[in-house]
Parts: structure tokens; C-alpha cells; sequence
């Protein structure tokens, strides 16, 4: 009993584990925006563009070969990015099953066409169903692949300021930008106090007590969040800020931008005429 009990971590231990993998993935990401790769060279302003028009042939395309073909893309701009394959495949593909997953299962039963597969109790996969819902599968795979391709070779602040110039609402570029940071100021706080609690633990706590801790935990994270919130709006004042963050970076279109945006240019003008 007492080494399944040592075997089973407790509330605090799995908080701790979780909140570490999240901030080791957050920095991990922002050190690929960083490295020398084809996409870290783009101009911002054109990646933004670029990836607008991939995905606008991905949501056009009827042809599961041009959508695996776009797929292959992506792979390719990933490994001439140097991301990581298997983080970038991993980052899309843990994702997809459980939240598209719940919206293809019916369509493999519901959708009429020739048998497939056979299952207990008279239940029917159909060939229409497993081609519609490989096609919905692949459609969100790719487009969420090209999307955090964009995200992983842009660093946050240079993203924000190409969404800005190409006219994103001011409104919007704030609030993405305070949500980001906020984010990890929180996952920061939550982490510090988890520790400090576990620190001062002299045995394992029960269920009913891990309970009352988490609950004590998020009240005072949320206060924490409002006092920090006020401090740092007043801050900013302070400083400045009327409404618009500033940054330092220059855009300036180079030949590789040039030849960049022509080839997805001519490449998504392509899948979309091949996938009519």
C-alpha cells in the first residue's frame, strides 16, 4: 500500500511538473525564433501574409493529395526553420485527436456510402465516412502546423508589430500582448507558491486537504493577478504608454523575402487550382 501510495504523486507534485513543462516549452519556443533558419530570416510583415494565403488554400482545397502535399510543406519549412521535427509534430498531433476527434467520430458511422470495416453490434464504418474524416483530420493538421510555424520563428514582439502595420486593431495587438505576458507572470506566481508550500509539508497531505490547498491556492492567485494587473497598467503610465505598444525592430524587405513570398505565392495559386 505504502508504495503504491509513494508511486502516485500528490496535487502539489503534478501542479509542479506541469507548471515547469509549460514554462520549459515557452522558453524552448522562443529560443527557435532565435536560431538561424529560412523563416527567422522572412520579414515578419510577409510571413504574417504568406501564411494567411497557405491557409486560405488549405480551407479551398477538395483533394486530400494537395492537402498532404501542403503538410509536406510545412514539414519542410519546420526542418529548413530548424524546429525540431518531433517537437513540431508532437506540439500539432497531441492536440488534434482530442479536440477534432469529438467532431470526426460520428462522421465514420453517420456517413451513408460502401461498407469499410465491420464492428460489434452492427456498427459500420463506411469508405465515405473514413475519406471525409481523414480529409477534416488533415485539413486541421495543416493549418495548425502552418500556424505554429509562424508563431515558433517569430519572436512575440516582432509578430505583434507586423500584425500592427498590417492594421490589426490596437485594441487586439494589447490584449494578445498582456494576455502573453500575463500568462507567464502567473505561471511564475502559481509555481513559486506551489514550492513554497510543498517546502513547509512534513507528510502527504490528504485528498480532502489537497482540495482545501488548491482552492486556497487559486484565491490567492487571483488576487494576486488583480493587485499585479493594477500595479503594472499604472506602471506602464508611468512610462508612457497611451493605448499602442513600441518596439525597436526596422521591417525591411530583402531579395530572400522577394523569392520567399513568390514561391508561396505561385505554390498556394497551385494547390488551389489542383484542389478545386
Amino acid at each position: 500500500m505504502n508504495k503504491v501510495h509513494s508511486r502516485r504523486a500528490g496535487f502539489i507534485e503534478r501542479t509542479l511538473i506541469e507548471i515547469n513543462s509549460t514554462l520549459e516549452q515557452s522558453v524552448f519556443a522562443e529560443s527557435i525564433a532565435r536560431r538561424d533558419g529560412l523563416l527567422q530570416s522572412i520579414d515578419a510583415r510577409l510571413k504574417v501574409l504568406t501564411t494567411l494565403l497557405l491557409l486560405l488554400a488549405i480551407n479551398l482545397s477538395h483533394s486530400l493529395a494537395v492537402l498532404a502535399g501542403l503538410y509536406g510543406l510545412a514539414l519542410l519549412l519546420a526542418i529548413l526553420s530548424a524546429v525540431p521535427a518531433g517537437f513540431f509534430i508532437k506540439r500539432v498531433w497531441l492536440f488534434i485527436p482530442f479536440f477534432t476527434g469529438i467532431v470526426v467520430l460520428p462522421v465514420f458511422f453517420i456517413t451513408p456510402g460502401p461498407a469499410l470495416v465491420h464492428l460489434p453490434l452492427g456498427v459500420v464504418i463506411t469508405q465515405t465516412g473514413a475519406q471525409a474524416a481523414l480529409f477534416l483530420l488533415l485539413r486541421v493538421a495543416t493549418s495548425v502546423s502552418m500556424a505554429i510555424l509562424l508563431v515558433l520563428c517569430t519572436s512575440w514582439n516582432t509578430l505583434l508589430k507586423a500584425l500592427g502595420v498590417l492594421r490589426l486593431p490596437g485594441v487586439v495587438i494589447l490584449i494578445l500582448e498582456m494576455t502573453y505576458r500575463y500568462i507567464h507572470l502567473l505561471l511564475h506566481t502559481a509555481n513559486d507558491m506551489f514550492l513554497s508550500r510543498q517546502s513547509r509539508l512534513i507528510r502527504r497531505p490528504s485528498g480532502a486537504e489537497e482540495r482545501r490547498m488548491a482552492a486556497a491556492n487559486a484565491g490567492v492567485l487571483l488576487g494576486k493577478s488583480l493587485q499585479v494587473s493594477h500595479d503594472v497598467y499604472l506602471s506602464m503610465q508611468s512610462r508612457g504608454f497611451r493605448g499602442y505598444p513600441r518596439t525597436l525592430d526596422r521591417f525591411r524587405l530583402q531579395k530572400l523575402d522577394l523569392w520567399y513570398g513568390a514561391a508561396i505565392l505561385a505554390l498556394a495559386i497551385v494547390a488551389i487550382w489542383l484542389g478545386r
